[in-house]
């Protein structure tokens, strides 16, 4: 018997200490760094994915709460982002904001993700609810 708990003992300390910490992180300290776009699927009726600010693209968050973010024509913006966590019956949400302009034109992207999850230490998925539709945009770093 002390063997079996010895040996579970060793196991749960190499599973502890081999294993990455991120879920430890919180999410605002999770999401600094290089990010990517690598997916945004539509979910429910209408809608066009075409429409949204951030379909594609490079993200870097900052640990300011600031960013930067390259689309695929290689324009560059510089803004904000910031993580909410709500509790809604007795769930925890946490919603991404995100802004950034264009200073050579001028154009503003804003999106507001209302659910943003981590799926694994680099991947982190976030959602856009409309009316009929939900967008889904995964990020990957």
């Amino acid at each position: 018997m002390k063997k079996i708990y010895t040996l579970s003992i060793f196991l749960s300390l190499i599973l502890l200490f081999g294993c990455s910490k991120d879920f430890l992180k919180s999410y605002d300290n999770r999401i600094i760094g290089t990010w990517r776009i690598t997916d945004v699927s539509r979910i429910g009726l209408f809608g066009d994915a075409d429409k949204l600010p951030f379909k594609s693209g490079t993200f870097d968050f900052n640990e300011d709460g600031s960013l930067t973010y390259v689309n695929t024509a290689n324009v560059l913006y510089q803004g904000r982002w910031d993580i909410v966590k709500k509790v809604i019956d007795e769930k925890t949400v946490r919603s991404l904001q995100v802004s950034a302009i264009n200073f050579t034109n001028h154009e503003i992207l804003s999106a507001y993700y209302d659910d943003m999850n981590f799926l694994s230490t680099n991947h982190f998925r976030s959602e856009t609810v409309s009316t009929f539709i939900t967008y889904v945009t995964h990020f990957r770093r």
